[in-house]
């Protein structure tokens, strides 16, 4: 018997709209403008759920949780990694670690990242090892692209699963 170890990586990027909500990491985050999205179009929790489903090599948010089903319509997305965190348990894993890039131009994320990392412990904590690490890193794109005008926002995540064989 041993412990086996899964990579998981997951990206999303929603353009920038007016008139909704900027949610990441499960904060709304005071700006003018917010994720264009069926759901809440939360960048951080969608990539969470890609990379979660990734490693367990269960397809993708899109296919587990279409955008052409009502009922997920402007759905807070701590919904869908709850619903991810039920097939961790059914399958007996726990995660090593949490890494996650945040891409946005402005406003300036550093003072809601501790309350994001606190909302993915608290999603998480029953799958978290006791080492287990969640880090979220918020970047620009220096005026680069559609991210760098101020157009999108996106979310890299990657982590590390494991199980006892």
């Amino acid at each position: 018997m041993g412990m086996r170890y899964r990579i998981g990586l997951g990206t999303d990027i929603h353009k920038l709209v007016d008139c909704r909500p900027l949610v990441l990491g499960g904060v709304i985050i005071p700006y003018s403008k917010g994720e264009e999205a069926h759901s809440d179009g939360d960048v951080i929790y969608h990539a969470l759920c890609d990379a979660l489903l990734g490693a367990m090599g269960k397809g993708n948010i899109g296919i587990m949780f279409p955008n052409t089903d009502p009922q997920y319509e402007n759905k807070e997305s701590s919904y869908f990694v709850k619903e991810v965190s039920k097939l961790l348990k059914k399958e007996k894993y726990f995660i090593e670690n949490i890494d996650i890039c945040v891409q946005l131009e402005e406003p300036e994320l550093n003072p809601y990242i501790e309350k994001m990392r606190k909302n993915i412990n608290d999603l998480l904590k029953d799958f978290l090892s006791s080492t287990s690490y969640v880090s979220i890193k918020p970047g620009t794109n220096e005026g680069l692209g559609e991210i760098g005008k101020g157009e999108a926002v996106s979310a890299t995540a990657t982590l590390l699963l494991s199980y006892k064989c």
